[in-house]
């Protein structure tokens, strides 16, 4: 089980992040699964691969499809969240769309070819940025997975996929040199993807808000985007207040800045991990 760690202050400049940890292979049973912890918000992410792509697919699709969850477990507010067991209710709905649909943006589904994953996200305990967290940790367990699929065979490039004729007739799947499998997944996952959280108090920004940052913040944003720097969604809002062209530009830098680390943190968390 391997860890991951960065940071060990307990007080933050305004332009810091909080203290991030990632224990790979949390969970035994899942494809992938990791643990990743953003100062006191923890993310327990796990991915899964489906016995076959949704049913709305034609039946020789040759792309795939991400698939996203989310949910507050009980415990990890101060008070009890209840359970969700009739369905997504708007906050986790919106969320749940958010995580997928950014993880869609950032992996090419032709190249990931006809295999239908879902990557689970589950806050054990939340203290801010519950959302970005999540999605950052998606992108690690998403990569990890797919890296596993390519090792057992069952995500090739295109033109080593099988026809129905292989399959028929016994087919086995190639096995992929060291640089043949990394190259295909970075086909797969072009760029890393991370999000973050900024908030504007006063005239100050501030990077990765907790919850008494996000709670003080009379602007909070919410940034995707990819290691290549070009972002995949942003969500800004004036908590009772406006905000300037300039002021908008600054939450964005800071926000630059943090997804940069991010992205250099998922490089050294996978770096030697199969």
């Amino acid at each position: 089980m391997a860890k991951f760690k960065t940071g060990f202050e307990t007080e933050r400049e305004m332009n810091e992040m909080r203290n991030i940890e990632v224990e790979i292979d949390f969970t035994p049973n899942a494809l992938a699964s990791i643990m990743y912890r953003q100062g006191n918000t923890h993310i327990l992410c796990c991915v899964t691969k489906e016995a076959r792509l949704p049913g709305w697919f034609p039946r020789d699709a040759t792309k795939g499809w991400v698939h996203a969850e989310y949910s507050l477990l009980p415990g990890s507010t101060d008070s009890r969240f209840r359970r969700e067991r009739r369905g997504a209710k708007g906050r986790t709905q919106e969320i749940e769309r958010l995580i997928a649909r950014s993880l869609r943006g950032a992996i090419d589904l032709e190249a990931l070819g006809p295999l239908a994953l879902t990557v689970d996200c589950d806050v054990l305990n939340a203290d801010g940025g519950t959302r970005c967290a999540s999605i950052t940790a998606a992108n690690i367990a998403l990569r990890l997975a797919v890296r596993r699929l390519i090792a057992s065979g069952d995500c090739l490039p295109i033109d080593l996929r099988p026809t129905k004729d292989d399959l028929d007739n016994g087919w086995s799947a190639p096995k992929l040199s060291d640089t043949e499998a990394r190259n295909h997944e970075n086909r797969v996952i072009p760029h890393d993807l991370s999000a973050i959280s900024v908030g504007l108090i006063g005239e100050d920004v501030y990077l990765d808000l907790d919850y008494i940052l996000d709670s003080n913040a009379d602007v909070d944003m919410n940034v995707v985007g990819t290691s290549d720097g070009r972002f995949v969604e942003v969500q800004g809002t004036g908590e009772e207040s406006t905000f300037s062209y300039d002021e908008l530009q600054a939450l964005l830098d800071m926000a630059r800045d943090g997804l940069s680390q991010l992205s250099e943190m998922q490089i050294a968390v996978l770096e030697d991990i199969v």
